[in-house]
């Protein structure tokens, strides 16, 4: 059951880029297309890369303050570090030669505050920029759950549960180390590279030149290694959404029915392999993508103390001005300390590259076109009668797609009830859509007391429509708790005389727990008919002007039906109602019929009316093989 007048459909006037979608027609649901199917290549060109991490440096332009705290200690830190070769360098020419206690004591006790420091100055630095990094995680996180809450309804026909789930909880939790770590990364190995290349040359350039020829080497290595990864990631993060897609159908309560009432239980077991064998191979290759080549650079920048030695001997062998033994052991010491920061440096460049692949992902999300918006100045209805019109409405799922609505025009006044009735695929709930805004129409316009739907303010529309449909759902949550999620602030009594009114109190009174029952995954410790009537008492709680009955009781047997529909007489009283029903049965004392054909109307009046006209409602009714008497 889609509650839809308990959910506030919310979104947003802002524009956005087009979304990365390939039509396809179909009679039942817009062309909404996963980003992760293949598209037309003019459509899923990716952004260039310069203009992807401007994107992602705007995700924390709100942390400036603190990001420019993190640089400040970072710069602080690096500085003293540095500092401590030169005091070395010291205690070995000057202070011990010399027999100077004192000053050897001095420098000893810097060395040490410098270290000191350092530790404390990193605590700090980290604290701040894991902060940001988490708060950053939060606002993409958001967003995404924020986008897809205002996407519209044929979005969610066309994606998988698991896609959407893997996008939130794989791609961006893929990016927690990065976004979490690599602006300080960037900004503490840049600055101690650059304050220890300064730091080498104030000590010897000689050396320093021998230190770093080989540095655009490695630069270029960990270019090629980065885009290896980047391109390895992307093919992961689509292996993970396809696994927890199976695992969201497969092992959902109906997913586990359908699978053991088929006996196919041990072939889902070994397709399940298969998506997890295929993921193996994706993490191998995206571990190893360019490990020996990094290797490499770690072995030979290990090997130049070695080098650093034996420049220093052909130095001093070729008559060269001789290097002292403490500004040698100091050197060497920096360029030890150059090769931590340096190498972090390659490495998070690699990183960077690799989570490019998870950002893109996460921005086709985020980039989505929301169709149905809340217009700039909407308007609000304090009271609502309920008369619901369909002026010239007509209805396309996309441009390519023939008129699943043409020419509809009915008026619903204000506390009548309408019946739309016809065969599958000719427009009932489509029609029914309309009114809520699930979707908008191409033609013409709905009106809720006259004023155009598409100009009211989302939060007024919810709370004049309700709907309640033929799927139930229900949280995994206490009866309370599911039926308050149309009313948070409903007392014990009011959850009671709702329940009382929807024909449930008396089942959830005799439940061990009462009204802190849990329902179970989707309500499945309730049958169906319980099930409709608490979505029945849920929308009764939240008590709508406007209520939206999309064959309610299709698929209930003959005794359930009969209880739920003395439940849905209970809704409809006094309410605008407009009933979808396949099962003639329920619409024949409405007040008005409407028969749809191929998005047309075919027929309309009382049901009296139509049996004697012995058209085609007449035919439908012949078809249907009894019609039910009227509930009392």
């Amino acid at each position: 059951m889609m509650d839809i007048g308990n959910n506030e459909l919310r979104s947003s006037s802002c524009p956005v880029p087009d979304p990365l979608r390939e039509p396809m027609r179909d009679h039942d649901g817009p062309s909404w297309t996963p980003p992760d199917r293949p598209l037309d290549p003019a459509r899923s060109a990716q952004p260039a890369q310069p203009a992807q991490v401007r994107r992602i440096l705007r995700l924390f332009r709100p942390y400036r303050a603190r990001l420019a705290a993190v640089g400040l200690l970072v710069a602080a830190s690096s500085l003293v570090t540095v500092a401590s070769p030169f005091l070395l360098r010291e205690i070995l020419d000057t202070a011990i030669p010399q027999g100077r206690t004192g000053l050897l004591a001095l420098l000893a006790l810097g060395m040490i505050a410098a270290a000191v420091t350092t530790g404390v100055l990193g605590v700090l630095q980290t604290l701040i920029s894991t902060t940001v990094g988490q708060r950053v995680m939060h606002d993409l996180r958001t967003g995404v759950y924020g986008r897809l809450q205002r996407m519209p309804l044929a979005f969610f026909t066309r994606t998988r549960t698991g896609e959407v789930q893997s996008r939130i909880a794989n791609d961006i939790g893929g990016m927690q180390a990065t976004v979490t770590s690599t602006a300080t990364s960037l900004v503490s190995n840049a600055t101690a590279v650059v304050a220890t290349v300064v730091a080498m040359l104030a000590l010897d350039w000689r050396l320093t030149a021998v230190s770093l020829v080989l540095l655009p080497v490695f630069v270029w290595i960990s270019r090629r290694v980065g885009r290896e990864r980047k391109a390895i990631t992307t093919r992961r993060q689509k292996q993970m959404a396809a696994m927890a897609a199976t695992v969201t159908e497969s092992l959902s309560v109906s997913g586990i029915l359908l699978g053991r009432t088929m006996g196919r239980a041990d072939s889902l077991t070994r397709s399940f392999a298969e998506e997890s064998e295929r993921l193996v191979g994706l993490e191998v290759r995206s571990s190893m993508a360019g490990r020996w080549r990094m290797a490499v650079i770690g072995i030979v920048m290990a090997a130049m103390p070695a080098v650093l030695y034996w420049a220093a001997g052909l130095t001093l062998a070729s008559g060269g001005s001789a290097i002292s033994i403490g500004t040698l052991v100091a050197f060497v010491s920096l360029q030890q300390g150059l090769f931590r920061p340096a190498v972090s440096l390659l490495s998070t460049g690699v990183q960077i590259q690799t989570s490019l692949a998870l950002f893109q992902r996460i921005f086709e999300y985020l980039d989505l076109r929301v169709d149905i918006t809340e217009p700039d100045d909407p308007v609000r209805l304090d009271e609502v009668a309920g008369e619901v019109r369909f002026e010239s409405v007509g209805f396309r799922y996309d441009a390519g797609s023939g008129p699943t609505l043409q020419d509809i025009g009915i008026t619903v006044p204000a506390g009548s009830s309408l019946a739309v009735v016809g065969a599958t695929g000719s427009g009932k709930s489509t029609l029914s859509y309309l009114v809520p805004r699930l979707y908008d129409v191409t033609e013409g316009r709905v009106t809720l007391d006259g004023v155009d739907v598409r100009d009211l303010a989302f939060d007024s529309l919810s709370r004049a429509v309700g709907v309640v449909s033929q799927e139930t759902y229900l949280f995994h949550a206490s009866v309370a708790d599911n039926l308050r999620f149309a009313k948070p602030d409903a007392t014990d009594g009011e959850v009671e005389a709702a329940a009382r009114a929807a024909q449930i109190h008396d089942h959830i009174a005799s439940l061990p727990d009462g009204y802190d029952t849990l329902v179970g995954e989707r309500g499945y410790r309730f049958s169906g008919g319980e099930k409709q009537r608490l979505a029945i008492a849920r929308t009764i709680l939240r008590d709508p002007p406007v209520l939206i009955l999309d064959e309610a009781t299709s698929a209930l047997d003959t005794r359930t039906e009969l209880a739920v529909q003395r439940a849905v007489e209970a809704l409809s009283a006094g309410r605008t109602t407009i009933t979808i029903a396949h099962r003639l049965s329920t619409v024949r004392d409405a007040d008005q019929i409407v028969v749809l054909e191929r998005g047309r109307i075919a027929e309309r009046g009382t049901h009296g009316e139509l049996i004697e006209r012995n058209g085609r409602y007449a035919a439908l009714v012949r078809r249907s093989g009894r019609l039910a008497p009227a509930v009392t």
